[in-house]
């Protein structure tokens, strides 16, 4: 039984939640509008400010799409409202992002070129360096999934590496070190 596909969802105020005919969900709020293509096999209820999800059997698929159904739009809801934000930090001497015009994001990595990355026009991005501290890029959207496949991009172009940590990661991210070659004696 799904857990979280029975839990209803509370629609805040100023959240308008539209289902279309074509078993799609639309919700509207202060900060964006996102759209959401749900399987047609989970059924969607609302009523009283609340959002309820129903499944039509019992099977293993039908159980997990009923929480991912359930997921998505309470991830959409959450976007028009309060919005998501990532941050990266870029760990190494030298390392350093600046945002250029039409939201293209200017890396330094430590290769022997700049990288660049073109944004889309959904995410918000800020890239904050103080002396004697490591870069910071903040990124900033409604949709949760867009702005995760973005920030895993960007880390992507230079992952943190076990020995010295250099490398982007998340902040707050812990990383696994390793000795190296010199503990072994």
């Amino acid at each position: 039984m799904s857990r979280i596909g029975k839990w209803p969802i509370e629609i805040p105020s100023g959240v308008e939640v539209k289902l279309n005919d074509d078993h799609s969900v639309t919700v509207k709020g202060p900060l964006g509008e996102l759209h959401q293509k749900l399987n047609p096999e989970i059924e969607v209820e609302i009523e009283d400010n609340t959002i309820n999800f129903t499944r039509s059997g019992e099977t293993k698929r039908l159980k997990s799409l009923h929480g991912l159904n359930r997921a998505l739009v309470n991830n959409m809801v959450v976007g028009v409202t309060k919005g998501y934000e990532i941050k990266l930090e870029l760990v190494g001497v030298g390392y350093r992002a600046e945002v250029l015009p039409n939201n293209v994001l200017d890396l330094v990595l430590g290769f022997a070129h700049h990288t660049y990355l073109q944004l889309p026009p959904e995410v918000q991005v800020e890239a904050k360096s103080d002396k004697r501290s490591n870069p910071i890029v903040t990124l900033k959207s409604v949709d949760k999934q867009l702005i995760g496949q973005v920030a895993a991009k960007i880390r992507s172009f230079r992952k943190p590496e076990p020995y010295k940590g250099k490398g982007i990661k998340f902040v707050g991210e812990v990383l696994r070190r390793k000795a190296g070659k010199a503990a072994s004696k």
